[in-house]
């Protein structure tokens, strides 16, 4: 999911008074949308699980959990020709953290918005993308539907009072920040060359270079490595808020270096010789659409039809010697269904998992013991005309702004084709996981703050380059994450790292990004594609 110290009460309220100073700002509805905060807290409700069953069903395959694991699951047993099946899924639509939501007419991402170009050890997800024609060989090499690529220009920073192209701060740096930039690349290239940095992690050998890099939080192997140069040290910290929900002193050093050598690398400004991957001409491509990842989400729970179940409260798995009991309450019915099949794919959390499990196998115990989340919280709000602009770089799909706690805006309208200037939906990303910017109960402050609060610190932070949003904004729609990705903390690839492309125990196999130490599309899609083709 994408989407960065501290932008005071006084600065927030100055700018929305520069904003409304000629007149008193409109009103700006909204809410809370898109997670039922109550049905998720329902699984923990004692009497909810005491419930005798109103209704037994029978299935070969139980699914729990419909986000891009289960999906990806439910898709993998389709093209093994198994059709007996049901996926149960806690919320109303599928998706999990990869939903779209529409807003004013807008369609517009609830969850993570784009897709990277999968590299060669990412195969499964390169194959859904050949299926739903998103990729094609022509001329004996892949290239992807521009249509779907994102349109250029991609990413700005407003930073010293003006819109830079690209995130990392370059307006009048200095030598020593420069050369900082430099000696960190290479760096991140000299690493690329000594270890296998593999999307999803479940292709590369955890390897006692690895597990070193593991030990340590990203910050000390900075502060090691002598990286302290301050705008560097903020490009970094935003990257891990933006890819981990947490910053630089909380994640692994292996988790800060794999997001760049798993990938495009790191490159300085002006320097053209790059890294390893340079090669590669699509390195820094993205797919994204207007309702983000909810795009790719769709068209896999599109040929699933009866089989999938929304509005499922997943209460108990129990493995028995003759099969699996999965009981779910029904929020529509109200009444718990029990499903017996012969075997249960898990596509949830791991701290869900091992709460409905029944007597969870040890793998299961570890993980949840050892796994911490980072809440999230995605606001989208409604514009009704275009947003003056400051000097500097244009409008670009993504829009930062340095030293804030939010991770800046995407704009929905960005891929349409209609270059005409009109309202749009931009949609602001806040992790609240532990960092320099948040240090206490990200998800209490998640669950008990009202949602105008949320309103206002968007408003505040995006008035510094646009003092004209709060009168153009109309609406704001908030979507609440208070488990949305877990954290790779130093320590977890250590602790998870060993369990090789298929994690089950008996009748059970456990499908979820938690498995990797980290949530992004690849590593949910590959272990539910594993889960569901194991069955075949």
């Amino acid at each position: 999911m994408r989407r960065r110290g501290f932008l005071g009460v006084a600065a927030g309220a100055g700018a929305l008074a520069l904003a409304g100073c000629e007149a008193p700002p409109p009103v700006i509805e909204g809410g809370f949308t898109g997670i039922d905060v109550a049905r998720g807290h329902a699984m923990r409700d004692a009497t909810l699980k005491s419930q005798a069953p109103a209704t037994v069903k029978r299935t070969r395959v139980v699914i729990a959990g419909g986000g891009v694991a289960g999906l990806a699951a439910a898709r993998a047993l389709r093209l093994a020709g198994i059709d007996d099946f049901a996926l149960l899924e806690l919320e109303d639509t599928a998706g999990g953290n990869a939903r779209g939501g529409v807003v004013g007419g807008i369609a517009c991402p609830l969850g993570a918005h784009y897709l990277p170009t999968p590299g060669d050890d990412a195969h499964e997800v390169q194959d859904l993308l050949e299926e739903l024609g998103l990729r094609r060989r022509v001329a004996g090499r892949w290239t992807y539907d521009e249509r779907h690529l994102c349109h250029s220009p991609q990413e700005r920073l407003f930073f010293r009072g003006e819109w830079q192209d690209g995130l990392l701060p370059v307006h009048d740096v200095g030598a020593g920040t420069q050369a900082q930039y430099r000696r960190f690349a290479q760096r991140i290239d000299a690493l690329q060359h000594a270890a296998h940095f593999a999307i999803p992690t479940l292709r590369f050998a955890v390897t006692p270079e690895l597990l070193a890099l593991d030990a340590l939080p990203f910050a000390g192997w900075l502060d090691r490595e002598g990286f302290d140069d301050a705008h560097l040290r903020w490009y970094l910290d935003y990257c891990c808020r933006d890819d981990y929900g947490a910053g630089i002193a909380q994640v692994s050093a292996w988790a800060g270096i794999h997001y760049f050598a798993s990938r495009h690398g790191f490159h300085a400004p002006g320097d053209a010789s790059g890294s390893v991957n340079d090669t590669n001409p699509d390195r820094d491509g993205v797919l994204t659409w207007p309702e983000g990842n909810g795009w790719l989400t769709k068209q896999l729970a599109a040929p699933l039809g009866e089989r999938l179940h929304t509005g499922q409260v997943v209460t108990r798995i129990a493995e028995g010697r003759a099969g699996v009991e999965v009981d779910a309450w029904d929020a529509a019915s109200k009444s718990m269904v029990r499903w017996q099949a012969e075997c249960c794919i898990v596509a949830l959390p791991v701290f869900i998992a091992a709460r409905v499990v029944e007597n969870p196998p040890s793998l299961l115990a570890s993980a949840a013991a050892h796994v911490r989340y980072a809440p999230w919280l995605v606001a989208n709000v409604r514009l009704r005309g275009p947003l003056a602009d400051r000097v500097g770089a244009a409008p670009s799909w993504d829009n930062v702004i340095y030293g804030t706690r939010g991770l800046g805006y995407v704009d929905a309208r960005h891929q349409t084709l209609d270059p005409t200037p009109r309202g749009t939906v931009l949609s602001w990303y806040r992790p609240l996981g532990p960092s320099g910017y948040d240090t206490g109960d990200g998800r209490q402050l998640l669950l008990e703050r009202p949602w105008t609060a949320w309103r206002d610190e968007l408003l505040a932070e995006l008035s510094v380059p646009h003092p004209d949003l709060p009168a153009l904004a109309t609406r704001v729609e908030i979507t609440r994450y208070g488990h949305a990705m877990s954290i790779p903390r130093p320590g977890l690839l250590a602790q998870i790292g060993a369990h090789g492309d298929r994690v089950a125990a008996g009748r059970l196999s456990f499908a979820h990004a938690d498995w990797s130490g980290y949530s992004i599309f690849e590593e949910a899609f590959t272990r539910g594609h594993i889960a569901g083709a194991s069955l075949a």
